[in-house]
Parts: structure tokens; C-alpha cells; sequence
């Protein structure tokens, strides 16, 4: 890879207008020297950028520079350069786009629209936990990044994620130095001890900036504990200390004494706060305003001080879209107590209930089963990840409310329901009258949606139960998925071998099904089984073509031999489609299913070929092994498992699943041994 690496020198003066010559250069890094902006107009030539990155320019700033055709670039790092003006929306569709960072710049205007396409993730956080003063260690498995620059008078200390800067020195000190660090003597035996021996002092001003967070309500805890002073009758125990604490700008402490709140010296006490986190960036300040002592125990111990720093996402995070906050009262009369009336669904994971705000908005509340096996803590870390994650083709979480028992997710309303009802009808209901055009788009968002899951977004999550039921539509027919993480919320232990298998009968890879190996993989198997049944308008566990085939994908694949897959097509589209796209969407749902999980593509290659920017071609040669002895063998042997336990179900409104979903123990012997996982 061609590469141009202008970094940790002393060069100086503007950047030169003949970088635009270097047009066949992949990677571009400019930073670590005192280069001068504006960034040159001519950058914009460098069309086969992969990475780019510079920072920390100094001069007058410029606008955003044209990066238009840069339709390459997987990370894009213009960081402290004095760009001003907005963003511009092109850059959301690089749909290559893996890192970006723009923080410390001039930067104007809201969010472009089209970054609801990036991952935010691999530019932004969604938590922040600092050790103040003290060393990397781990509490409960949160890692507490370490705080041990010993600099305080007028210094900015920053790091990727957070900075923080101090002013003032202490006057009248008798020491030859200041120390900003305090250092506790005493011997701590609570559980998270490690926080508190050691702690940040300021004289005067001391503030801590979290970076590039993403948009949101968070909680902020603020760790403190008093450990120069002390509760002997020595000198040392005259000492007191009071300060301000400022988040967002806001007083939330004034007059603050660490010692009376906690009860006396060396014990620990946390304050919580909401935050609002609008610009990505947190700010927490801690300010002495005068008060208290200055001369004893010693010169030079007055001013802040403050152990630790933790930083999540709100457990009310994003709930209310007008307070920030709901309460199972409000949801219990949005939703009318639960009433069976307003019940629009049933799924694995729990019922779902149409609910209607004060304010008119129209939601949906799924009431969860109590299944699990996370504390409410961790339920709630994992909620507001998911939350976190942002994508035109994933229903929007707005959160989740826990009170006693009842667990319950609060998403965006579909109005079209579910892509099963829509294909197939539910008792009572018809089926709508989808045209080509628009499976197609439903096709290509489930597609997308799911390369953003696995590629993408910051969890990198594996689905496991994609159907029909499990993709919702909005009221112009765009397919969103639903349910993304929750199986993943009933796990004990995050590995590629599940031990309990979530998913659904006839949508499940072979591999999974059977013997538990878990790898995105299986939800594209599940997608290809989705994009048949988009494409025939049959269901494949509900649809049986001819007695000796379980499924319709066994026909399909028999079809497919014959050189007849066009028989598949829904008969109620009659010759209003494009049989050149149907074909290609057949082979690309057979390519999904393929038995073989390494010769499935990932998803974002399906993005490619239903968009029409890579060809079939060199991929079909592949569907020839799944009629291979053993290919065909395996799904013979894995169909007739499952054909004991398939069965009709009736599907009286959204959300329901189509088909029979189980969860089932895998134990070792099936492990070792091959075996298939029994149903529970």
C-alpha cells in the first residue's frame, strides 16, 4: 500500500499544494509536526485514499475540505485542524467508513442526516471511567484508565477519550514543589479500594472533559473520599476542604466537604448526577471558590480533590422523547395497564403492547419475560449499548424501565407491521400487496441492517433469529429489523460456542442448530431464507411444495438445478417484475444458505451484489457445492431433526413469530460428539 507519513518532525510552515499530485497514494498521516493549515483544496485529487489522517494544525483554519470522491476511505481522522462551517452529508454514505474523528474543530450545524448510516462507535464512546490520580485497575471488570500525569499548573493533559486540564499553584507553599496527586497512607479494605488510594488536587480549578461521547443522557458518578486529613487529634485532623462541582456548566455541589459527607476521613462516598450530552463532549468541573483552610495541616492541600470518575448511559436513557425519562406508571398508561386490547404481538422474548404517549406520539413496549440471567445493572449497561446503536434499517430503541419485576424495552412504532403479515397474512388479516420494487427494498434493508450489525456498529452483534416476524415496516414499507441483542442479554458468557441456542425452527443454520457453533454466518444463512421468502411469498417452514420436501428452501435448491428457479416467484405479481433481479436474488438467498458457512459471503457482500456493484458470477460456482454428497447430506439430516418438531402456528397480529422458536442446552457429549441440541 502506497504510503505518505509526514509525522514526529519539524517541518513547518503550510501544507503544500503538491500533495495533489500524489494521486496514487493510499494512506496520507500528518500529524506530530507544526505544519499550517488551511488543508489545500487539492486533496481532493487523492481519490485512492484508504486512510487519512491530520491533526493538530496550526494557522487559520479552512473549510471542510472536498473529500467526495474519496469513496475508499475506511478511516478519515481530521482531528484539531480549525475546520470550520458544517459537515457535509456526502461523507455518511463512504460506505467503506470504518473510524472518524473530527473532535476539536469549529465545526457548526446539526448531524447530517446520512450519518445515521456510520457506526458511532468506532469514533465515539458511550462510557468514560478514570482512576483520578491513580494507576489502571479494575473494579466489577471495568477498566479504570489511569490518571498519573504529575504536571497541575496550568496544564492540558488529553488522551483519546478524555482530557482534563488544572490551573493555579498553591501559594504560600513551603515544599519546593506543588504535588497534584495525593497519596493515601491508610489502609482501605472496601472492595474497590484501589479507587481511593490515590486522588487528583487542584489549587484552584480543575476540570475533566469526556471526549467524543455519543448523544445522550448519562449518569455521572464522581468518587471522592478525604485521605490527607485525618480523625486523629493531631494537627492533621484541622484540616477542612470545600468546594464547588460544576457539570455541563451547572452548580451540583456547592460548598462540598468530603469529609461530612462521607462521615469522616478516609471513607469513600459517590454522588451521582444526570448529564446531557448534547456536543459529544462532558464536562466536569471542580472549583475552589475560597473557603476553608489554606495554611493547615500544611500549605498547599486546600483546593478539589477527587478519586474517581465513571461515566454510563442513563438506565432512563432516551426513554420519554420529551423528558428523558419514563416510569412503569407512564408506561402503564400508555398502554392502558397492559390491556389485552392493545396487544399487538408475541415473541421470544415477550409480548409487545401498542402504547400512546400524552403527547400523542404512538409507541411500542415489549414487556419482557423474566429470563435474564443479568443484574439489573448489567441489563441496563447492556440496554444502552444497544440503544446506542444507530441505523435506518434497525428499529430504534429509545430504552428501557425496570421497576420491581417488570422489565420493559421502549421502541419507535412500526405502522405496517411485520414483514411475516405482510407476506403472508395473519388470521383475520390480509396480506399486502407488495410489488416488486418494494421487496426489493425490503430485501436491500434487511441487508444493510444486518452488514451494520456484523461489520459495522460497536457490539458487532450476531442476530440469531432473523425472519420474517423479526423484521418490522414503517409506514412507507422500509424494513427495519427488531429484537437485535436480546438474545445476547440471556447469555452467561460472550463465545462462538453457545451453550444455549435462540432461534427459530427453519431459519436456523445447520451448523448452529446442531452443534451450537455461533459466527455471523448464521444470520446469513437466516437471511437467505428471508430473501426466498420475499421473492415466492411463501413461508418456509408453513409451505410445503410436494410431500418429499420439508421446506421451501429444498425446493428452491431442486429449482435451482433444474435451471427453473423462476417458478418461485409469487404468482400475484404476475409479469410485473424484473425477471433479471428475481434470478439474482434467488441465487444470492441460495448463496446465503448455503451449507457451508465459510462459503456464505458476509453481508455486506450481498450489499454489494443486490446493490449491483459486484457480480454473481464469481459466486455461483459455490452453489454447486451444496448440491454436493455431503452438503446435501447435512441438510437432509438437519431438515428431517427439525421436520418432527416443525409446525403451523396461527399469527394473530405483529411481531409474532412465524414459526416455532426454541431455546435449547447444548451439553458437552453433543459438543464433542456432533449431536443436536434437544428442544427445551
Amino acid at each position: 500500500m502506497l504510503c505518505r507519513r509526514i509525522s514526529s518532525n519539524n517541518f513547518s510552515g503550510r501544507i503544500p499544494d503538491f500533495i495533489g499530485k500524489w494521486t496514487q497514494i493510499q494512506k496520507l498521516h500528518l500529524h506530530g509536526c507544526s505544519l499550517e493549515g488551511p488543508i489545500p483544496a487539492q486533496i481532493s485529487s487523492l481519490t485512492n485514499l484508504v486512510d487519512l489522517r491530520i491533526s493538530d494544525l496550526k494557522g487559520r483554519g479552512s473549510d471542510f475540505p472536498s473529500l467526495r470522491k474519496m469513496n475508499s476511505l475506511k478511516i478519515l481522522i481530521l482531528r484539531n485542524c480549525s475546520i470550520h462551517g458544517i459537515i457535509p452529508d456526502y461523507i455518511g454514505y463512504i460506505s467503506t467508513l470504518k473510524t472518524l474523528d473530527l473532535c476539536f474543530n469549529n465545526l457548526a450545524g446539526d448531524m447530517p442526516p446520512s450519518f445515521s448510516q456510520l457506526t458511532k462507535a468506532d469514533y465515539m464512546k458511550y462510557s468514560l471511567y478514570i482512576n483520578c490520580g491513580g494507576k489502571e485497575t479494575f473494579i466489577n471488570g471495568t477498566k479504570y484508565e489511569a490518571d498519573t500525569e504529575q504536571r497541575g499548573a496550568s496544564v492540558l493533559f488529553k488522551t483519546e477519550d478524555w482530557a482534563f486540564s488544572s490551573t493555579g499553584n498553591f501559594m504560600d507553599n513551603d515544599m519546593e514543589a506543588d504535588i497534584y496527586i495525593a497519596t493515601n497512607t491508610t489502609k482501605l479494605t472496601m472492595p474497590d479500594s484501589e479507587l481511593y488510594m490515590s486522588a487528583r488536587l487542584s489549587p484552584l480549578a480543575l476540570t475533566y472533559y469526556g471526549l467524543c461521547l455519543i448523544n445522550g443522557n448519562y449518569t455521572v458518578k464522581l468518587h471522592f473520599s478525604e485521605i490527607i486529613f485525618t480523625a486523629n487529634k493531631t494537627f492533621l485532623s484541622l484540616g477542612k476542604r470545600l468546594f464547588n462541582v460544576l457539570i455541563q456548566g451547572q452548580i451540583v455541589l456547592k460548598d462540598f466537604n468530603i469529609e461530612d459527607e462521607a462521615g469522616g476521613p478516609g471513607k469513600p462516598i459517590v454522588k451521582s448526577f444526570n448529564a446531557s450530552v448534547t456536543q459529544n463532549t462532558l464536562e466536569i468541573r471542580f472549583y475552589w471558590a475560597g473557603k476553608g483552610t489554606t495554611g493547615i495541616p500544611s500549605r498547599g492541600v486546600y483546593g478539589p480533590l477527587i478519586s474517581a470518575i465513571s461515566v454510563d448511559p442513563s438506565e432512563l436513557r432516551g426513554l420519554d422523547l420529551q423528558t428523558g425519562s419514563f416510569t412503569l406508571r407512564q408506561i402503564k398508561a400508555a398502554t392502558k395497564n397492559f390491556d389485552a386490547a392493545n396487544k399487538i404481538g408475541e415473541g421470544g422474548f415477550g409480548s409487545v403492547y401498542k402504547g400512546l404517549l400524552s403527547d400523542g406520539t404512538i409507541i411500542a413496549v415489549k414487556q419482557l419475560s423474566p429470563k435474564s440471567k443479568q443484574g439489573t445493572r448489567e441489563f441496563v449497561n447492556e440496554i444502552g449499548m444497544i440503544s446506542a446503536l444507530q441505523h435506518p434499517n434497525l428499529v430504534k430503541l429509545y430504552g428501557c424501565c425496570i421497576e420491581g419485576n417488570q422489565l420493559c424495552l421502549i421502541y419507535e412504532y412500526m405502522e405496517n407491521n411485520c414483514l411475516s403479515r405482510a407476506l403472508f397474512g395473519f388470521t383475520g388479516q390480509n396480506k399486502l400487496k407488495l410489488d416488486w420494487t418494494t421487496r426489493r427494498k425490503i430485501c436491500l434493508g434487511i441487508a444493510r441492517g444486518l452488514a451494520y450489525l456484523h461489520e459495522e456498529s460497536m457490539l458487532k452483534i450476531v442476530h440469531r433469529d432473523i425472519k420474517a416476524s423479526n423484521v418490522l415496516l414503517d409506514k412507507n414499507l422500509n424494513s427495519k429489523i427488531s429484537d437485535f441483542g436480546l438474545a445476547k442479554l440471556n447469555e452467561e458468557e460472550n463465545t462462538h460456542i453457545s451453550t444455549r441456542i435462540a432461534g427459530t425452527i427453519g431459519y436456523m443454520a445447520p451448523e448452529y442448530a446442531m452443534r451450537g457453533y455461533l459466527t455471523d454466518k448464521a444470520d446469513v444463512y437466516s437471511f437467505g431464507v428471508v430473501a426466498l421468502e420475499i421473492v415466492s411469498g411463501k413461508s418456509n417452514t408453513n409451505y410445503r411444495p410436494k410431500e418429499e420436501f420439508v421446506y421451501l428452501l429444498d425446493w428452491a435448491y431442486v429449482l435451482q438445478e433444474r435451471g427453473t428457479l423462476l417458478e418461485l416467484v409469487d404468482p400475484n405479481l404476475g409479469e410485473n417484475y424484473s425477471k433479471e433481479e428475481a434470478v439474482e436474488m434467488l441465487n444470492v438467498a441460495l448463496i446465503c444458505t448455503n451449507a457451508h458457512p465459510t462459503l456464505r459471503p458476509t453481508m455486506s457482500k450481498v450489499v454489494s451484489l443486490l446493490e449491483g456493484e459486484a457480480s454473481i458470477q464469481s459466486l455461483m460456482t459455490n452453489i454447486s457445492s451444496v448440491g454436493g454428497s455431503s452438503s446435501a447430506g447435512l441438510r437432509k439430516n438437519f431438515w428431517q431433526l427439525n421436520a418432527s418438531q416443525s409446525q403451523s402456528t396461527s399469527m394473530e397480529g405483529p411481531y409474532t413469530d412465524s414459526s416455532v422458536s426454541i431455546t435449547a442446552e447444548i451439553g458437552v457429549n453433543d459438543l464433542l460428539l456432533g449431536g443436536s441440541a434437544h428442544q427445551k
